[in-house]
């Protein structure tokens, strides 16, 4: 795997993976590679410097994107603002809707057939941009 810094013709910056260099040419060339922010499809390649860490210390290249805190702080209200009840989280919506639960805000992890359902019977869900719980290291 290869990361590329990229820059759109609107000036804007930022990073993806690629299998190898051909791949990145060939999805370039194909109109595949797009700006994260704007969806540009005029990309480049910035220059890069590797990211050198002294012996024994381990640092992050780059630095987080403004997109990357607003989904960071997203994730944290919701973490606060509400219970997570995982794979129950269909049962749980519906629960709650029907008033056979008490109101809270939940989140958790529902499969595609069971979100359409909820939606189907007017159960208010949206997708969130980030998987479950964060898990200890």
């Amino acid at each position: 795997m290869i990361r590329y810094t990229l820059k759109c013709s609107a000036g804007h910056q930022f990073e993806s993976w690629f299998a190898n260099a051909e791949k990145y040419e060939t999805l370039k060339a194909a109109g595949h590679v797009a700006c994260a922010i704007c969806g540009d499809t005029s990309v480049e390649k910035s220059l890069m410097a590797p990211a050198v860490a002294p012996k024994g210390e381990v640092t992050l290249a780059g630095e987080t994107s403004p997109q990357e805190e607003a989904l960071k702080q997203m994730r944290e209200h919701i973490e606060a603002n509400s219970d997570y009840v995982g794979k129950d989280f269909a049962t749980t919506a519906r629960a709650i809707h029907d008033g056979d639960a008490p109101d809270r805000m939940i989140h958790g992890e529902a499969s595609l057939d069971e979100a359409k359902s909820l939606l189907e019977d007017g159960v208010p869900v949206a997708p969130l941009p980030f998987g479950g719980p964060k898990r200890a290291n």
